[in-house]
């Protein structure tokens, strides 16, 4: 949500999105960062906006904005601080004391944007450089910029940079979120990405319109059969456990403890995005 339009940070209170990202980068002309980032921080310490996870997207490290607004943004005490143009584990760790030193509370999350060739291979250096940073934001329209790439069918130019990028949230316990989809008039498009994304690994998606959320939370909610599915899945092992296997059947395919554990993470989306 663009942080100078107070019109879009009122209407942010009624979306049915999991979490919002009130931006003081790109979407800000420089004229207008100031007021912007008064304006956002005073909304994120609002408590107006319920259930939904507020996160302060800041200026970059080497810009000149980047000091004033992560000292507002400690302030404010958002669920998370979203940075930009993360290259290396020192930038997180930056950012870690400076949140710190400037009496962050100690929920504030780091969520850190991968959106450069460096970023893609320190991937994993970022993702365990602190406790505080629990999310990955893929950055996709800086990185084909970045790389000189060219938007494929199938996100083809892109595919070893989200891989890599994957492999890192999951090897370090991360949440990963994939980048924004550009055509917000082409719901086939988008819902197709999302598709993908899920498939891929990701736990959500980064939007730029109001009209993308309905089509992402259907594409990244698990459906009726799954939720279904995963309930057999664990009846059907506890059932087993209880007789003393450690292995179990459902519908001629064999169950371990690795199907239990996805059928467990199923269920805990069930009704995740509301």
């Amino acid at each position: 949500m663009p942080g100078a339009n107070a019109r879009a940070l009122e209407k942010a209170r009624e979306l049915p999105a999991d979490a919002l990202i009130l931006d003081l980068e790109d979407a800000v002309a420089p004229e207008a960062k100031a007021e912007a980032r008064a304006r956002v921080c005073e909304a994120a310490a609002s408590g107006a906006y319920g259930q939904r996870l507020v996160t302060i997207r800041v200026n970059g490290l080497a810009t000149e904005w980047h000091d004033a607004d992560l000292a507002a943004a400690a302030a404010a005490g958002p669920d998370a601080v979203l940075v930009p143009k993360v290259d290396r584990a020192d930038d997180v760790l930056t950012v870690e004391r400076a949140l710190e030193r400037a009496g962050a509370p100690a929920a504030t999350q780091i969520w850190a944007m991968l959106e450069t060739p460096a970023a893609i291979l320190h991937a994993d250096e970022i993702a365990g450089a602190s406790r505080r940073l629990r999310t990955l934001v893929m950055g996709t329209n800086d990185l084909l910029n970045e790389l000189r790439a060219e938007a494929m069918q199938g996100r083809r130019s892109l595919q070893t940079s989200l891989a890599l990028c994957l492999l890192a949230a999951r090897a370090e316990g991360r949440m990963i979120l994939d980048g924004v989809y550009n055509d917000v008039r082409d719901a086939e498009g988008f819902e197709a990405e999302c598709v993908e994304g899920r498939r891929l690994g990701f736990d959500g998606k980064t939007l730029i319109h109001p009209g993308q959320i309905e089509i992402c939370n259907r594409a990244f909610s698990p459906s009726a059969q799954e939720v279904d599915h995963a309930r057999r899945v664990i009846e059907a092992f506890e059932q087993a456990s209880r007789g003393g296997a450690g292995v179990a059947t459902l519908d001629g395919r064999l169950i371990e403890n690795l199907h239990v554990e996805n059928a467990r993470r199923v269920l805990g989306m069930d009704g995740a995005s509301t």
